[in-house]
């Protein structure tokens, strides 16, 4: 083991949890932050366009969350794999991990948004777009299809430099191109008079300028993992363990893409407006849910290298700091926006019917996102040590068992309202199935004992 790997090996095992976990934490925190800021901001500035257009981006986020499991599913399970191996010393079977996982993203990207773009208006009209909505679905729907390939990457080489413990490089990739997407859309959208298309281009090259960042973080020997063609798996066995592993991550995103698109379905019935509303309701949420999300991401790292290294009792302390802290940001930021929630709407689309259907369904949403932070981290600690089954199962639950079949049959039985309160009650109902996989996992499957001294 190198220089550098014996020092990272050193700060992921030995520097004190709590202090470890903030400092991974905060650069994902920021890096979260960001991104949905600038997805806030461009549904802000379409909102500019109408109704219709501020409903486009609704139904498109659809497809890009599609996009973003592919990342995620690579990112995540090859990721969890790298800290592993980088804990139990490994660091050439890491570049190895890191690699296929790379070229895999890639070329799934591209082959994606070929043949999305093949089906491109069936594909909107799947995505749950009306006919008023659609002209401006195609539009932005087809800017984000070039950047496809880029974006699958971008997710994948972000999630392999947080499971290295590298945050902060992912956070400066990150951060470029959301912060160069909110520079563009003013410019491309009104400057420039492309309306929609300037919110779709801006988003576009913001992409492909995180890609190239995130890159360079590789190329030029920031990491502890190295890229190359040389590294690559081309092997059904080392692919498969790497979707495997990322397979909750794919659940957890795929599923969430299939609600969306359910959830546009029920809510086009109700008009434009109601499509709107609930999408800027999502985005909303979301960025509430970034902390804990962050905070978690900041864990995953220390539990896959800590539970590689066999050091158990970091892992624990961990996943205890992990909950309390992300529990406590979470409280505080939902009780602002709950006080203000039709004021937040508000900011997106001025329109009474939008604010009126928005501001229900976000105090809904805000009131059941308490119970998410255990199910997510329990999810993370599942997947960062491996645990397959128990963390596709769990995410499974939570991202599309509960809760497609609730907005169809709420929907069906309590119209508007059901469609508002499918959701919230799906978090709830999630909660319960992981406390039994954390009891399972901390007090049974984990051993008891560290295979060598911690230090906590």
């Amino acid at each position: 083991m190198n220089a550098k790997s014996a020092a990272q090996y050193e700060r992921m095992t030995r520097t004190p949890v709590p202090r470890l976990i903030i400092t991974l934490a905060i650069p994902t925190i920021i890096t979260m932050l960001v991104t949905n800021i600038y997805n806030l901001v461009d549904t802000a500035f379409v909102g500019q366009l109408g109704t219709s257009a501020s409903g486009a981006v609704g139904v498109v986020f659809g497809h890009m969350v599609i996009l973003q499991s592919i990342g995620f599913m690579f990112g995540q399970g090859g990721g969890s794999i790298v800290s592993r191996e980088l804990g139990a010393k490994e660091p050439e079977k890491a570049s190895r991990t890191a690699s296929t996982s790379f070229f895999c993203s890639l070329f799934i990207g591209f082959l994606l948004a070929a043949l999305s773009y093949l089906i491109i208006d069936p594909l909107i009209d799947f995505l749950g777009s009306t006919p008023t909505i659609a002209p401006y679905a195609r539009i932005y729907i087809t800017y984000i299809l070039l950047s496809a390939p880029f974006s699958t990457a971008g997710f994948t080489l972000n999630n392999i430099l947080r499971y290295e413990g590298k945050a902060a490089f992912g956070m400066i990739g990150m951060m470029a191109g959301g912060i160069l997407n909110m520079i563009g859309d003013p410019i491309f959208m009104f400057a420039m008079k492309m309306g929609i298309a300037g919110a779709g281009l801006s988003t576009c090259l913001s992409q492909i300028i995180s890609f190239l960042i995130l890159l360079s973080m590789f190329l030029r020997g920031k990491t502890t993992t190295q890229l190359s063609i040389r590294h690559f798996m081309l092997s059904a066995r080392a692919i498969g363990n790497i979707c495997a592993t990322g397979l909750p991550s794919l659940l957890r995103q795929g599923l969430t893409s299939i609600a969306t698109i359910i959830l546009n379905w029920e809510a086009r019935s109700y008009g434009d407006e109601a499509v709107a509303a609930m999408s800027i309701v999502s985005r909303v949420s979301f960025f509430i849910f970034a902390f804990a999300l962050g905070m978690g991401q900041g864990f995953q790292p220390v539990s896959g290298f800590n539970y590689g290294a066999g050091k158990y009792s970091r892992v624990r302390s961990a996943f205890r700091f992990t909950l309390i802290l992300s529990e406590s940001l979470m409280s505080v930021v939902l009780l602002l926006v709950v006080i203000f929630s039709g004021n937040v709407i508000g900011i997106f689309r001025d329109d009474p019917r939008v604010i009126e259907i928005g501001t229900r369904a976000l105090r809904l949403q805000c009131a059941s996102l308490l119970f998410l932070p255990p199910t997510m981290l329990t999810e993370m600690l599942l997947q960062s040590t491996g645990q397959k089954v128990g963390a596709s199962l769990l995410s499974a639950l939570r991202s599309g068992v509960f809760f497609i079949p609730l907005i169809l049959i709420l929907a069906a039985v309590r119209g508007l309202y059901g469609i508002q309160e499918a959701q919230p009650l799906a978090y709830v109902l999630a909660f319960f199935p992981s406390i039994g996989f954390a009891a399972w996992m901390l007090g049974r499957k984990m051993p008891r004992e560290d295979q060598f001294p911690a230090a906590n």
